[in-house]
């Protein structure tokens, strides 16, 4: 990694650095707590980071959190993993989600939007109205703090009304996609034991309807703790037996009542995608979510009342949870429910485009998508809105940032950022305050003392290392359920360096400051000692026309060699023919190394992924290893069971 320092991609001007609401919050937090007031996003970090409990303090300041019962101190314990913030405070995330109501009744909170593209406004009154009618349900119902509540819903307004309605009573929500099938949903939901289970009918996706009554019926018959189960019919179908219809329970014109609970209760339930067994339950909490998000969501991606923020996402994704935040600012949120690139590659820009949006987020997936298909965003669509286009799901590779600076606009700040379902937030990404690099995220996050370790725990510039956090935040889980002794969590993150997070991704943190994420670090290629990942071969594989996809894996062998096959799913059309195999070996060789080169490269008729969409790259190393398939991967957690069958026989030829 060169110490260099390139020219930026793009610049923000003086005018957007005086206007953001970090460089406000810089100044308020130095008259007020004694950060610095010169210095810029990384003398703040520096402070962030040296002075964590006042830095957490002075967010709780700015963003006005309303403490009904004050806190005796900032940090109790900051040992990790049990670091205690705000011993003694009560407050309610929900509350807080709806507070714009007061100011800005008619507003729209959310638009919702689905296949047809039209969006649909809910106002923050209507929005606060059913959430007050429902909760008073709930609590009808029985539902009282702690107990579970569960969602088997799309990306539509009623999940985010159910979502804040249970977090108002103090209850915790989990939720999960529709398109998720009824032994994934069972892995995660039969853990937590729900009372209610709010439910589709089912979804339309891709221009065509699916129903989902038959899973509906064997989630209530496998959930014996469920005392209620709510009916949406999306597609228009009548409640089953025993259900409760959703009009009925959110008609009342009632105030919400918001159960002031104490800061580490638990908000809701978040899944680990869960490829090599039961996905792990991750809980986070009121307080620690409401503080971290306002941080994120209101000094990173300096979004606020008049704002428009729309994340491609579904409810099966930790980014489904972050986009709802975005109430926390008074932001109005996009709900979209369908298909990615329905009607065609380029939906996703006309959904920016028709919702105003002014913060975009997507999966770099689908931004490298845009490019192979030739998509004009800015030719075809008004995007005049879109102040900063975010991506996040895997590293957006430097052939991402050119084509969005190239085809959406050159003064369009690009946000590559990265986090975890873990934490629930990024751990570095978007500062609206700093250039853009091709291929890097900006800068760690406030409050975050983001590093790269080598093996001893060795603080590494300009190299690569593994992403570990040395100090506490507020959203890390405040456990995983059914863990009682805590023994999971610890080994989920703790075990390599005591007490500091290590999270599993290999990155470089430059001397800018800024950070590059090379994927996994348990899935890391390892050849003749040098680690390199995955993300830099895919980048480099991708650019090739005839490669669709691409998944890379490096084995140790017992002999103590090491095979690195790569394999290829084509577009339609293209065969892996001598002329593509060498074009790929010479486009390896010349982009990143000769060592980079594959021992073998094999066709396949696809790549598996997580349902959140990632390649599952430790799985098909197990079983390339030999691993029975029931033991390596966890069949509920992958969108396409039958492609791993192809990747189990190659093992068995290879024995």
């Amino acid at each position: 990694m060169s110490t260099v320092n390139p020219q930026p991609l793009w610049q923000p001007d003086p005018e957007r650095i005086a206007r953001a609401r970090i460089t406000t919050f810089q100044a308020w937090a130095a008259e007020h707590h004694g950060a610095p007031a010169e210095g810029g996003y990384a003398a703040l970090h520096r402070w962030s980071v040296e002075e964590l409990d006042t830095f957490w303090q002075a967010v709780t300041e700015w963003f006005d959190v309303r403490f009904t019962t004050p806190y005796e101190r900032v940090l109790g314990d900051r040992s990790m993993p049990g670091a205690q913030w705000f011993p003694g405070a009560t407050l309610n995330y929900a509350e807080h989600a709806l507070r714009a109501t007061e100011s800005r009744a008619d507003e729209p909170a959310l638009l919702y939007v689905d296949e047809t593209h039209d969006p649909r406004p809910v106002s923050w009154a209507e929005l606060r109205r059913q959430v007050g009618s429902l909760a008073a349900e709930l609590r009808t119902l029985g539902v009282r703090p702690g107990d579970r509540v569960s969602g088997y819903l799309p990306n539509i307004p009623q999940a985010v009304v159910a979502l804040l309605a249970t977090a108002a009573v103090g209850g915790v929500w989990t939720s999960c996609a529709p398109d998720f099938g009824a032994r994934s949903v069972l892995d995660r939901f039969q853990q937590v034991e729900p009372v209610v289970l709010f439910t589709v009918d089912g979804y339309r996706y891709g221009g065509k309807e699916h129903d989902r009554r038959d899973v509906v019926a064997e989630l209530r018959r496998e959930l014996p703790t469920l005392r209620a189960v709510v009916h949406i019919p999306l597609i228009g179908t009548e409640a089953p037996d025993g259900a409760l219809d959703w009009a009925a329970l959110t008609s009342a014109d009632t105030e919400p009542v918001y159960e002031q609970v104490p800061f580490d209760h638990p908000l809701w339930v978040l899944y680990s995608s869960g490829t090599t067994g039961l996905p792990k339950a991750i809980v986070q909490s009121q307080g620690g979510i409401l503080v971290e998000h306002l941080k994120q969501l209101g000094l990173h991606c300096d979004l606020g009342p008049g704002d428009r923020f729309f994340w491609y996402t579904s409810t099966g994704w930790m980014m489904w949870n972050f986009l709802v935040s975005g109430l926390l600012t008074g932001t109005t949120i996009v709900l979209y429910d369908g298909s990615p690139g329905y009607p065609d590659t380029g939906a996703q820009w006309r959904i920016a485009e028709r919702t105003g949006a002014t913060l975009y987020g997507t999966s770099a997936a689908y931004v490298m998508a845009c490019r192979k298909a030739g998509v004009h965003p800015s030719r075809d669509h008004d995007l005049s809105a879109v102040k900063c286009v975010a991506t996040t799901g895997s590293p957006l590779p430097p052939d991402g940032f050119r084509w969005l600076h190239d085809e959406v606009r050159d003064d369009l700040w690009i946000a590559s950022v990265s986090g975890g379902t873990d934490v629930c937030s990024c751990f570095a990404g978007a500062v609206p305050t700093l250039p853009v690099h091709v291929g890097e995220l900006q800068a760690p996050g406030l409050g975050t003392d983001l590093q790269s370790w080598d093996p001893s725990g060795k603080p590494l510039t300009d190299e690569v290392g593994e992403l570990v956090v040395t100090n506490p935040m507020p959203s890390m889980p405040i456990r995983f359920w059914n863990d009682p002794d805590g023994s999971r969590y610890h080994e989920s993150y703790f075990d390599t360096y005591p007490g500091v997070w290590r999270h599993g991704d290999w990155i470089t943190i430059t001397s800018r400051g800024s950070v590059v994420i090379h994927g996994r670090s348990d899935s890391t290629l390892n050849r003749q000692g040098v680690r390199m990942g995955s993300a830099d071969i895919y980048e480099a594989v991708e650019r090739l026309p005839e490669i669709r996809e691409s998944l890379v894996i490096g084995i140790e062998q017992p002999d103590g060699g090491y095979w690195m096959p790569l394999f290829v799913h084509l577009t339609p059309g293209a065969t892996l023919d001598e002329d593509l195999l060498s074009r790929i070996k010479q486009t390896i060789r010349e982009q990143l190394s000769p060592r980079h080169v594959p021992d073998e490269i094999i066709e396949v008729p696809g790549v598996p992924h997580t349902l959140t969409g990632k390649r599952i790259e430790v799985p098909v190393k197990r079983l390339l290893q030999g691993t029975p398939m029931e033991k390596a991967v966890n069949p509920g957690s992958i969108d396409n069971l039958d492609l791993l069958s192809f990747y189990e026989d190659l093992a068995r030829k290879r024995a």
